[in-house]
């Protein structure tokens, strides 16, 4: 049984001892320049959707688009859906080292910061760290929408935006590692 299979096994204990009937859903983007072969914030999701012992209440939106009006709509769409306790959002940072969950999202001078209290959750974290610059892209554009709706529509559901950086031998098991322990520390 590998690190990665242990951590799989204590998200499913954690998850089911504390909050049974928690609903997560996690985001992911498509490619857009055309020497990506893939998006490394689906291929973490594609890791972690293989992972058997992870609890059903998982909801997956892979692979949006890279489009600045249609990502949001579809992710608000599929939040009123499901009605997550926890949003998950994740898009690729190829510059980055390693997983970063942004803090806030800007539009024009308006700054929304999430409700989640980040420092408890990236402690200790091998792979992982704060960032405050979510990249003036359709990332941020995805993760301000959603914050937005959040707030709009009064609805107490945690969300971060969490940064993956291009997946090798040498990261995956780390990044995969603290991903599930983002996903035990978050319900």
């Amino acid at each position: 049984m590998t690190d990665i299979d242990l951590l799989a096994l204590y998200y499913q204990y954690k998850y089911y001892c504390t909050n049974m009937t928690a609903k997560i859903l996690l985001t992911s983007f498509d490619t857009w320049l055309p020497h990506q072969q893939s998006n490394s914030s689906d291929d973490l999701l594609a890791k972690i959707s293989q992972i058997k012992s992870l609890p059903d209440s998982l909801t997956f939106l892979r692979k949006l688009p890279v489009d600045f009006q249609l990502a949001p709509n579809l992710a608000i769409a599929e939040i009123n859906h499901i009605q997550p306790d926890t949003i998950i959002c994740c898009g690729m940072a190829e510059s980055r080292q390693k997983l970063t969950i942004e803090s806030c999202a800007c539009c024009d001078r308006d700054i929304l910061k999430t409700a989640v209290n980040l420092e408890p959750l990236v402690a200790d974290l091998a792979a992982t760290e704060i960032s405050h610059e979510a990249g003036k892209f359709v990332c941020e554009a995805l993760y301000y929408a959603v914050l937005k709706h959040i707030a709009h529509s009064k609805l107490s559901t945690k969300c971060i935006f969490v940064h993956v950086p291009i997946l090798t031998d040498e990261n995956t098991d780390k990044i995969v590692a603290d991903f599930l322990l983002i996903l035990t520390r978050l319900p």
